[in-house]
């Protein structure tokens, strides 16, 4: 055993850090840092140099000096700087770089009341922002086109389902802006995930703030954040930034999945009513009549990834303790800066597939005429016009409903004798049997606040517009 031992130390070192360390952990981190780290971490040294200055920490010539050798390795390419067993991480690596340049003094004494803890914590907070902004910008384009569509078929008759059902009679125009609300509601919470994460840490320094005269309030300005995070210890330690973030995430894709869902639904050949554009179709390898609409199966399937992602963050943070810990750290970032990554590929596949998509009006129409869906309006007019109680109106309209069915019959061709005798002691119009069947007078009819009313849709989508 004591062999075993030996062999693998001869291999793997004895001080640190040891090889299998610095292959699956340190070198994948520094990699990550590099990848997404990088431009931030920039931006904190400049500004909190500045700080420094302006506070007569540093005097203006080393304020010049120590921005200076920042911007010439700001400058290297990226691909130059690699994992070295010299430096603990990129922090150290980008130290020792500027201190080619400025020498190791002035490197290290802008440094002064600064910490990793803060910095990284900051650096997280402007590349989580810039995500955030990102998905916001693109989600209020996504919701541009959807208003646009739904504006477009505001008379668009469809059926409407509940429990993967057909319903009711509705538009398509209806449906739209119901997916617009939606979405509306998603963008609101990314712009409030986008306040609790634009706040600044700087100035907290390891966990305790500093005894250097520093003025944090300054760091805010210079790096854009939007406020700062007053109470030192919870700068370090909170989480809160990255769970609301991964929160938001996780709604935006989960509700995107599902509307992404009844639209491939729609595009099927068997319901036919949605035609993606040739752009976003593939054929098959075999079969020469197959148009598949890869670009919302993919849609729907990276959906569901970056939602795995933003799990993966509620999971890693959960049951943490509260303050500076790796588990919020290195490990688990990537998982918020892929899944947004995904999420603004989701958003733009969509906004070509809505933009570019055509709607047969026709087959929805006579869709909305089938399954009998708008039985609802017999039992409407029989409480309404015949003073008929709404539980027995409704009791009548079933009983019309299991008989057509029984006798396979949609409501359209049935005899306004046959309804008749069915309904008992009642005698049906023509005229409002005749309105009962058609799908159009169903929805504009339901002019409430809301409703399917083609007047009403517009209002709504006028008001969205503003």
């Amino acid at each position: 055993m004591n062999k075993f031992k030996t062999e693998f130390e001869l291999a793997e070192g004895i001080e640190f850090p040891g090889k299998t360390y610095v292959e699956q952990l340190l070198k994948p981190v520094f990699d990550d840092q590099k990848d997404h780290l990088f431009e931030a971490m920039f931006k904190v040294h400049k500004a909190h140099t500045i700080m420094l200055t302006e506070q007569n920490i540093l005097t203006k010539q080393e304020c010049n000096k120590a921005l200076e050798g920042i911007q010439l390795v700001e400058n290297l390419d990226k691909s130059e700087l690699t994992y070295s067993a010299q430096y603990e991480d990129l922090f150290f690596l980008v130290e020792s770089k500027i201190g080619d340049h400025i020498g190791d003094e002035l490197a290290g004494k802008m440094h002064i009341a600064k910490s990793r803890n803060d910095m990284g914590e900051a650096m997280y907070r402007i590349v989580i922002r810039n995500y955030l902004k990102q998905t916001i910008e693109n989600a209020e384009e996504l919701n541009q086109v959807i208003l646009y569509q739904a504006e477009q078929h505001i008379e668009t008759i469809i059926p409407a389902h509940t429990h993967t059902q057909p319903a009711q009679p509705t538009t398509f125009g209806h449906y739209l802006v119901a997916i617009y609300d939606n979405l509306s509601r998603d963008i609101r919470r990314l712009q409030q995930a986008y306040q609790t994460v634009n706040q600044s840490p700087m100035g907290a320094a390891a966990v305790t703030t500093t005894g250097f005269p520093i003025n944090r309030e300054r760091m805010v300005e210079l790096l854009e954040f939007d406020g700062l995070i007053e109470n030192s210890y919870d700068a370090i330690g909170t989480g809160d930034y990255l769970i609301e973030a991964a929160q938001t995430l996780i709604s935006l894709m989960t509700n995107m999945g599902r509307w992404i869902q009844e639209l491939l639904r729609m595009a099927s050949k068997e319901v036919g009513l949605v035609k993606v554009s040739n752009a976003y179709v593939q054929i098959s390898s075999i079969m020469p009549q197959k148009r598949n609409p890869v670009s919302m199966e993919h849609s729907r399937a990276i959906a569901s990834s970056a939602g795995a992602e933003g799990m993966a963050v509620l999971h890693m943070i959960h049951n943490t303790p509260y303050g500076d810990i790796n588990d919020t750290e290195d490990d688990l970032q990537p998982h918020l800066y892929n899944g947004y990554q995904k999420a603004i590929r989701v958003i733009k596949l969509m906004r070509a597939v809505i933009l570019t998509m055509d709607f047969n009006k026709e087959r929805a129409y006579q869709q909305a005429r089938e399954n009998m869906i708008t039985i609802t309006e017999l039992a409407d007019v029989l409480a309404r016009d015949y003073e008929t109680p709404f539980r027995i109106a409704h009791k009548k309209a079933s009983i019309v409903a299991k008989r057509a069915d029984a006798a396979n019959k949609e409501l359209y061709e049935l005899p306004l004798a046959t309804v008749n005798e069915w309904l008992e002691n009642i005698t049906l119009k023509s005229k409002d049997w005749k309105s009962i069947l058609d799908p159009k007078h169903f929805i504009e009819k339901r002019k409430v606040t809301g409703g399917t009313n083609p007047r009403v849709v517009l209002n709504m989508i006028q008001r969205r517009k503003k």
